[in-house]
């Protein structure tokens, strides 16, 4: 959400940055709306103390056995014309929060510009990711029905499309991958692990922007909560309405969640496999850190998603989201994307964000300075992938198969595995 200040201190500057968005100028209208709710305010105030002067008056007048209905018969009327500005007031400033709720975060700077996917631009790469197969390498999915362990028919039976079924040894490294991501991020990374509930209410998916703009992306139950679409929305709502210390900061959370999405829009994308599902498994990664020490750690969060794929020598490129592909409420954004031989092509694996104060602005989380107890300021807060369970078994299955439809596992992952080191 937006600082309504900022934009009146320099409406030219908040158009630009929403044109970099691709969005028409906003801020016209937003200040206009802004301006009649002060206007509506300043004269409810000004008819308040009129009020209490009358009050005054009256009260004298009594006191002195005069006539004060004429005073009496202009407070009512003032009680009246107060109750309409007071709606009145009510209605602009819920207007003007619409308005600035489905308004996109300002991208940083150095954001490189861009219109699609395309324009993200490479910043690293790791690994050996030109691997030669000598034989030609199947997909996870392929390799999955090969060995009896990946079962989509039945899933569709009992849920529907984008739904998978693992069985047997494939389920335990599933389960391994996500257990050595939160043993790596809890012990070396200075995580705090949570289990966190799979439902929240509006105020939290709010909080994290995903209502109202993203709601036909998320499952809604009938008693009006919703399933998270990420871990990132218990996680960081954890200091909402909060004032924390700043010398307690950052604070640094992780889970290993389930996660749902509706996937709005994608039909006709990624219909085989596991790559897009309506359910996964993620390990997810939360900062909440002091504004001067945002970008660092967004660039900290970034090296512990990395640090898990260097683990599983699976190989990767980092890149910056451009203009047009950063989300909603990050003002940038790192992707990490995981080589698949099977597919032939990099894919998104881990995504960490910095949101700078546009979170924290809705949960009204901040934190108190150390040197001025008078001092409150809005938190800055950071999410990333660290990283995508499901993804990393894909990435493992494809880059690790054999010729015989077998999977090699990873050395860092075989203690989960009792020791077993194929499939």
């Amino acid at each position: 959400m937006h600082d309504i200040k900022l934009i009146r201190s320099d409406a030219a500057s908040f158009d630009a940055a929403m044109a970099r968005r691709g969005l028409p100028p906003v801020a016209d209208s937003i200040l206009v709306l802004d301006g009649q709710r002060r206007a509506a305010l300043t004269a409810l105030q000004e008819k308040q103390a009129r009020r209490n002067g009358l009050a005054r008056e009256v009260g004298q007048g009594k006191r002195t056995g005069a006539d004060t209905s004429a005073l009496e018969a202009e407070a009512t009327k003032l009680r009246g014309e107060m109750e309409e500005l007071e709606s009145e007031a009510a209605e602009l400033e819920h207007t003007v929060k619409a308005a600035l709720d489905r308004l996109p975060n300002v991208l940083d700077a150095d954001v490189p510009d861009g219109t699609e996917e395309a324009d993200n631009v490479e910043i690293k790469r790791w690994g050996k990711w030109a691997k030669n197969f000598e034989f030609t390498p199947k997909q996870h999915f392929e390799l999955g029905e090969a060995l009896g362990l990946m079962d989509f028919e039945t899933a569709a039976k009992i849920a529907g499309a984008r739904f998978t079924i693992l069985r047997g040894a494939l389920a335990r490294l599933e389960r391994a991958l996500g257990q050595f991501m939160l043993d790596l991020h809890t012990t070396e990374h200075g995580y705090v692990e949570h289990i966190v509930p799979s439902l929240v209410n509006d105020a939290t998916a709010y909080g994290t922007g995903q209502l109202p703009k993203f709601a036909e992306d998320l499952f809604h139950t009938t008693d009006g909560r919703w399933l998270i679409p990420t871990a990132e929305v218990p996680l960081t709502n954890m200091v909402a309405g909060e004032i924390l210390a700043e010398k307690s900061l950052p604070l640094r959370f992780t889970a290993l969640t389930d996660c749902y999405r509706s996937e709005a829009g994608a039909a006709g994308r990624d219909t085989r496999g596991m790559l897009r599902q309506h359910q996964f498994r993620k390990v997810e990664l939360v900062s909440i850190a002091h504004p001067n020490e945002s970008d660092a750690e967004h660039e900290r969060m970034t090296r512990c998603a990395e640090t898990v794929l260097e683990r599983l020598d699976l190989p990767y490129r980092r890149v910056v989201l451009c203009t047009a592909d950063t989300g909603f409420g990050a003002t940038k954004t790192f992707d990490l994307e995981v080589w698949l031989p099977g597919q032939g092509m990099w894919r998104e694996i881990s995504s960490c964000s910095n949101t700078r104060a546009f979170q924290s602005r809705r949960m009204n989380a901040r934190f108190r300075a150390s040197t001025d107890a008078k001092s409150v300021a809005h938190l800055h807060t950071l999410n990333g992938s660290g990283v995508a369970v499901g993804r990393a078994l894909i990435a493992v299955m494809e880059n690790y198969q054999t010729e015989t439809d077998g999977i090699i596992i990873p050395e860092v992952l075989r203690p989960y595995m009792g020791g077993m080191a194929t499939l």
